[in-house]
């Protein structure tokens, strides 16, 4: 989710505790829960960009693991994210865990999220209980569990980090939307660093968001050389301003002029 906020017109499609809404603007469709706050966005010229910056973001684990087999996402939203996945990565299997019946019959009826098949299929459930059973499940995990205001604490527990952890091939990369200015975010990330062996942090290209990449195991220091010609490998692979992303991990991460740090914090 972004807390990228407009004058949206929203449109309710459900009634109940929490509304499940979409919206249109200057070509781009909106899916909100509850707020005015955008969870999802897609253009209606390209169902398969990834609009908001934050989702670019988190396709930055492709910088660190750039051939995932098998992905898992907490959190379907307008699946813009496991659109990109299906579509430009399709050696990649992906199983995305929704809590919400109305948001998952929304992402197909009005975001373009192409029915289950043997790559893709959606599951209705909760997240922390989906992670908790299923041990070495995956290789690349999302977790972008939000409702219209906040981060679900239930996706944000020490304890939900560490099943996470245990989700992961030994190998595996867990990746979180997180929200900089959440008085939290510090909190967050302190469990998150607990649970895995090393971390590093991806600001979203617009201000806000920022995409956490937590490692099973801790990586070697990479040369930003390295880095960089990856980048480009993966920008002219499947597009995305990777180059960009390299740049930014030198605003959060420890690092030298020669390499990125995965030292503790």
């Amino acid at each position: 989710m972004s807390k990228l906020l407009g004058k949206w017109r929203p449109y309710r499609l459900l009634d109940r505790e929490t509304p499940v809404e979409v919206s249109e603007r200057d070509g781009v469709r909106s899916l909100h829960l509850g707020s005015s706050t955008v969870q999802s966005s897609m253009r209606l010229a390209d169902p398969v960009e990834l609009v908001l910056s934050y989702t670019r973001a988190m396709m930055g684990f492709l910088l660190f693991a750039p051939d995932p087999r098998h992905v898992v996402m907490i959190g379907l939203g307008g699946g813009s994210i496991a659109k990109f996945i299906y579509h430009r990565l399709p050696a990649t299997r992906l199983i995305a865990i929704e809590a919400d019946p109305r948001v998952i019959s929304t992402a197909r009826a009005h975001f373009h999220v192409p029915e289950d098949d043997g790559r893709f299929r959606v599951e209705f459930g909760k997240g922390e209980q989906w992670v908790a059973r299923r041990p070495t499940a995956c290789d690349v995990l999302l977790v972008d569990g939000y409702d219209g205001s906040s981060q679900a604490e239930e996706l944000s527990t020490e304890d939900f980090y560490s099943a996470a952890r245990l989700a992961l091939e030994p190998e595996g990369v867990l990746v979180v939307n997180l929200w900089s200015s959440d008085r939290r975010f510090d909190a967050y990330l302190q469990r998150i660093e607990r649970s895995f062996a090393a971390c590093v942090c991806l600001p979203a290209e617009r201000h806000g968001n920022v995409a956490v990449f937590a490692f099973c195991r801790r990586p070697r220091d990479v040369p930003w050389s390295e880095l960089a010609a990856r980048a480009r490998q993966l920008q002219a692979g499947v597009g995305l301003e990777f180059p960009r992303m390299v740049e930014a991990l030198k605003t959060m991460n420890p690092h030298s002029d020669m390499v990125l740090s995965f030292d503790p914090r």
